[in-house]
C-alpha cells in the first residue's frame, strides 16, 4: 500500500470511529407473519400490519365497501417482523452501537441474535438499546414480536376493580382513535410504524440540544443553549456553536451542560397574519481533539407567548399575547391525517398545513386522542407562522395511576417534550381531551355502578397524572417560556355556566344537543377550543369509499358504512330540514349537506369573534380526515376543500364587517385582528333586491378601529321600506379614511329555503385554461363549481351586476355549476 492510501486509510478510520455515525435498518428487507404461523411474508418498515397484509392482497381495502368489518380479527392477533441485515468488522470496532427504535407499536419483544434486548408497552417511545454485545460480524437477524394490544389491554384492565369505560384502550399507550371514533373507522394497528437505525458512535454523543431564551429585546436574543451530553470516558472536549468553540468538561455518563449564545438584533417569529415567521438555525458540533464526534442542527423562532388569565366582571379571560400583544386566535382542531399514520406522507403535512395558512388560521389543536405528531407537522407550522395546541395523547375516558402506568406516562412525556420544545410553533401543553369533563358530566360512575370509593379512586387516578406527573415532567424537561400547562381541554364542561366566563369550551349544544345554529349567538365563551358540525366529503372522496363503480344513494350500504356517528344522518336531515329544501337527488344533497355546515360554522364563528375582547379564540372541529367519510372536518380525506373551508377562509380574515339582528336593528361590528390601527373607518349597508336593485344606502360615521368596534344601530324598516326581508339582502362594508374596502360581507334575514329566488342565468367566460370568469342577470347564491379540481373560490354568492374570477388548478374542459336556486325546485 502506497504513503497516499495509507494515509486516506488512517484517516477514514479515525473518522469513522469519532463521529457518530447512523445506519437505518427500515430499508433492510422485511418479513412478517401470524405469529401462529410459519410462512414468511414481505413488510415494509415503517409500517403496520393492515398495510403488510393489504400489500400481499390478504385482506382488502378497509377505507372501502364495508371492508372495515371484514378486517376486525387482525386486532386479535400476535404479529412476527423480521429481517437480516449485515455488520462489518470495521462498524464492530466501535465502541458503542445502540439499536434505535424511533416508534413501536406497541407490546413488543425485541430480538436480536436470539436474545431478548428490549420489552416495549408505549407506542409514543422512541426506545435505544445498547446492542454491542449482540452483534456479530455478517449476518445479524433481528425479530420483533409484536402482541395484541386488544388482548394485553383486556388483561391490564382485569388488575381493576371496577368497569373502566373505553377498556382496553384506556390501559394502553397507544393511539386512541384507532379502537373507533364518531368520525373513524376501528383499525387497532400493530407494526414498526417509524424508522429504525443503528446508531454507531465512540468517546461521546449529543443526546438533546434545548434551547432556552432568557431574554428578547429587539436590540438581541439571550439564549442559554442546553445540552444533554453522554459520554463513555471523561476528559476536555470542544462544542461548536455556529462556529463558535467553547471547551467543556465531561465526566463519565450523563453531562448536561449550559451554553450562553446572543443573537443580535433578532427578528422576531411573528404568527400569521402578523408578519413573517422568522427562523434562525443553531449548528450545534461536540468534537474531541478537533475530531467531530456528534453534531445537530436546530431551528428555531424567537419570540414571546404567554396565557392570559385575569378575573374580570364577566370571570376570568383566557387569551395568548404574543410577542407582548393579545392574538386572536382563529384555527382548528387536528386529527391523525390518516388510520395507517405510516403513510401520511411530507407533502400531505404540507398540503393541510398550507391549507389552514390560506383559510388565515393561525392555531391548530392537536387532538388528545391521536398522535403525537411528526417531526414535519412542526416544521411546517413553523414555516408557516401556526401555533399549536399540543394535546398530551389521552381523550375521553377514566386512565389507571399505577406505578407502572405512571412511570410509563413519564418517560413518555420526557421523550416527546425533549423531541418538540424547539419548535416555534409549540404554543401551550394539555394534559388531555375531555378526561376531566368525563368523569365530572358524562355518568360513567352511575351506568357502572361505582361505589363511593370507585368513585374517588378515579379522580384520585385523574390527579395523579394530569396535575402531578404530567406538569412535574414538563418542569424537569422544559427549560423556557414553552411551560404554559393546561390540565384538561375543556376546563368546565358544556353545560355549566362557568364554561362561557372562564377557560377555554367545548360547545357541543349544537349537534349533540340538536339545539339550533342560532344558539352559537348566546353561548360565546373566553375561548372555544371545540365546537363543530358534519358535512359530507367531496363527490371525489364519496366515491373513493366504493372499490368498484359507485353506487351515490344514501340507502347503499357503503355510503351508510361511512358515517360513523349513530345517528349522524339523521342529526343532518333534521338541520337540513329546518334551513334548506332536502333534495333528493344525491349530488344536491351532497352540495346542501356542505352548504349547511358551512352555514352552522359562520354562525359560531361570527359570533365568536363580535365578542372580542370577552372572547379571543376559535378553534372549530375538525380540519381533516383519516379516510373517506361524513364528518366534521373542513378538508376531506382526499384534501379537497369542502364548503365550510372556502367559508372559514372569508371568517377568518384579518379585517371583517359582521350584522348581528336584534330588537328589530342591525347592529354592526367591525373587527380589527392585525397590527395596523385604522383611523376614520366608516360602513356602508346596501339593502339589495334579489335582482340587484338597490333600495337603500346608510353610511355611518368614522371610527378608530384598533381590535373591535360597534357602530350605531340602524332600524330594519328603515333599510329595506317594507320589503319582504326573503327578497332583499344587505351588502355590507367596511372602509378606511381613503374609501378602500376593508371588508365586505353579506347579510339575509331568513333562513335559505325562505328566499324568494328567482332562475340565475350564470354566464362562465373562459379566459385561459386555468381561469374563468363568471357573471349573473340575478342573485346566484352558493355557486359550486363542479370538477374533481381545486377552485379558488367555491360555494360563494354572485351578485347581479358583478363578474367573479375564478382559478383553476388544472385544466377542466366544461366546468359544471350548481346554485341553491337549483336544490329548490325538486
Amino acid at each position: 500500500m502506497n504513503k497516499t492510501l495509507l494515509f486516506v486509510f488512517f484517516f477514514v478510520q479515525k473518522f469513522l470511529f469519532a463521529q457518530l455515525s447512523e445506519r437505518s435498518l427500515s430499508s433492510e428487507s422485511w418479513q412478517f407473519k401470524n405469529a401462529k404461523e410459519k410462512e414468511w411474508l414481505t413488510a415494509k418498515v415503517p409500517g403496520t400490519v393492515h398495510l403488510d397484509l393489504m400489500g400481499n392482497k390478504l385482506i382488502p381495502d378497509p377505507y372501502q365497501d364495508e371492508n372495515e368489518k371484514k378486517v376486525q380479527w387482525i386486532e386479535n392477533e400476535d404479529w412476527d417482523y423480521q429481517t437480516s441485515f449485515k455488520v462489518s468488522t470495521t462498524e464492530l470496532e466501535n465502541k458503542n452501537i445502540d439499536l434505535v427504535f424511533e416508534g413501536l407499536d406497541t407490546f413488543a419483544e425485541v430480538y436480536l441474535n436470539g436474545e431478548m434486548v428490549k420489552k416495549t408497552d408505549n407506542m409514543f417511545r422512541k426506545w435505544e438499546i445498547p446492542v454491542k454485545q449482540y452483534l456479530k460480524t455478517g449476518d445479524n437477524i433481528l425479530k420483533v414480536k409484536l402482541k395484541s394490544a386488544v388482548n394485553t389491554g383486556k388483561e391490564l384492565a382485569q388488575k381493576v376493580l371496577f368497569t373502566v369505560p373505553e377498556s382496553p384502550r384506556s390501559f394502553i399507550r397507544k393511539a386512541q382513535y384507532q379502537f373507533g371514533w364518531d368520525w373513524g373507522p376501528r383499525l387497532v394497528t400493530a407494526g414498526i410504524w417509524k424508522d429504525v437505525k443503528l446508531c454507531l458512535w465512540n468517546q461521546a454523543k449529543l443526546k438533546y440540544v434545548k434551547i432556552e431564551q432568557k431574554l428578547l429585546t429587539q436590540q438581541k436574543a439571550d439564549l442559554n443553549i442546553h445540552l444533554e451530553i453522554f459520554a463513555d470516558k471523561k476528559g476536555t472536549y470542544e462544542t461548536l456553536i455556529n462556529n463558535k468553540l467553547h471547551t467543556i468538561q465531561l465526566q463519565e455518563g450523563i453531562n448536561r451542560i449550559q451554553i450562553p449564545f446572543v443573537i443580535e438584533n433578532p427578528k422576531l417569529w411573528q404568527p400569521n397574519g402578523w408578519g413573517d415567521p422568522n427562523l434562525y438555525d443553531i449548528s450545534i458540533s461536540l468534537k474531541k481533539n478537533s475530531t467531530i464526534l456528534s453534531n445537530e442542527v436546530v431551528r428555531i423562532g424567537l419570540r414571546t407567548i404567554e396565557l392570559i388569565q385575569e378575573k374580570d366582571s364577566k370571570g376570568k379571560s383566557f387569551y395568548f399575547k404574543v410577542n407582548g400583544k393579545p392574538l386572536y386566535i382563529k384555527g382548528t382542531n387536528w386529527i391523525p391525517a390518516d388510520s395507517f399514520s405510516p403513510r401520511i406522507t411530507k407533502e400531505k403535512y404540507r398540503k393541510l398545513i398550507k391549507d389552514s395558512k390560506e383559510a388565515n388560521m393561525n392555531m391548530i389543536r392537536i387532538w388528545g386522542g391521536g398522535i403525537y405528531e411528526d417531526d414535519e407537522f412542526y416544521k411546517a407550522c413553523d414555516e408557516n407562522g401556526i401555533l399549536v395546541w399540543q394535546d398530551f395523547m389521552f381523550a375521553g375516558s377514566f386512565y389507571p395511576s399505577d406505578a407502572d402506568f405512571l412511570n410509563n406516562v413519564k418517560e413518555e412525556v420526557t421523550d416527546q417534550v425533549n423531541r418538540l420544545q424547539n419548535h416555534a410553533s409549540i404554543a401551550l401543553w394539555c394534559g388531555n381531551n375531555e378526561v376531566d369533563e368525563a368523569i365530572v358530566n358524562w355518568g360513567y360512575q352511575k351506568q357502572f355502578k361505582y361505589s363511593k370509593e370507585d368513585s374517588l379512586q378515579v379522580w384520585k387516578d385523574y390527579k395523579k397524572v394530569f396535575h402531578e406527573v404530567i406538569p412535574n415532567t414538563l418542569k424537569e424537561t422544559l427549560t423556557s417560556d414553552k411551560n404554559i400547562y393546561w390540565p384538561s381541554s375543556p376546563s368546565i364542561g358544556w353545560g355549566h355556566k362557568e364554561s362561557l366566563t372562564e377557560g377555554d369550551s367545548h360547545y357541543w349544544g349544537v349537534w349533540w344537543g340538536e339545539q339550533p345554529f342560532e344558539i352559537y349567538n348566546e353561548k360565546v365563551g373566553r375561548f372555544m377550543s371545540e365546537y363543530g358540525f358534519q358535512g359530507m366529503p367531496t363527490l371525489e372522496t364519496t366515491k373513493a369509499m366504493f372499490s368498484g363503480n359507485p353506487v351515490l344513494s344514501l340507502q347503499d350500504p357503503t355510503i351508510k358504512a361511512h358515517e360513523k356517528h349513530a345517528r349522524g344522518w339523521e342529526i343532518i336531515n333534521e338541520y337540513m330540514k329546518r334551513d334548506y329544501h332536502v333534495p333528493a337527488d344525491f349530488i344536491k344533497f351532497n352540495y346542501i349537506s356542505q352548504l349547511l355546515q358551512a352555514r352552522g360554522m359562520r354562525i359560531a364563528i361570527e359570533a365568536h369573534r363580535r365578542a372580542k375582547p370577552y372572547n379571543m379564540g376559535t378553534l372549530y372541529w375538525q380540519l381533516n380526515d383519516c379516510w373517506p367519510v361524513v364528518s366534521w372536518s373542513s378538508l376531506d380525506y382526499l384534501g379537497n376543500w369542502k364548503a365550510l373551508h372556502y367559508q372559514i377562509k372569508r371568517s377568518f380574515e384579518q379585517q371583517v364587517i359582521l350584522a348581528e339582528e336584534k330588537e328589530g336593528s342591525i347592529h354592526l361590528h367591525a373587527i380589527n385582528d392585525g397590527l395596523n390601527v385604522f383611523q376614520n373607518v366608516v360602513t356602508e349597508i346596501q339593502a339589495v333586491r334579489l335582482n340587484g336593485k338597490i333600495l337603500n344606502t346608510i353610511r355611518s360615521s368614522g371610527k378608530v378601529l384598533e381590535g373591535s368596534v360597534e357602530f350605531d344601530p340602524v332600524k330594519i324598516d328603515d333599510l329595506i321600506k317594507g320589503v319582504d326581508k326573503n327578497e332583499v339582502y344587505l351588502k355590507l362594508f367596511l372602509k378606511d379614511n381613503k374609501g378602500k374596502i376593508l371588508a365586505e360581507n353579506n347579510y339575509f334575514f331568513g333562513r335559505p329555503k325562505d328566499l324568494k329566488l328567482t332562475k340565475p342565468t350564470i354566464k362562465i367566460r373562459k379566459i385561459s385554461a386555468v381561469e374563468i370568469e363568471l357573471s349573473t342577470d340575478t342573485l346566484a347564491k352558493d355557486i359550486y363549481l363542479m370538477g374533481d379540481i381545486h377552485f379558488s373560490d367555491n360555494f360563494f354568492d354572485l351578485l347581479p351586476g358583478t363578474s367573479k374570477r375564478i382559478t383553476l388548478s388544472k385544466p377542466l374542459k366544461k366546468v359544471e355549476v350548481l346554485s341553491l336556486w337549483d336544490t329548490m325546485q325538486d
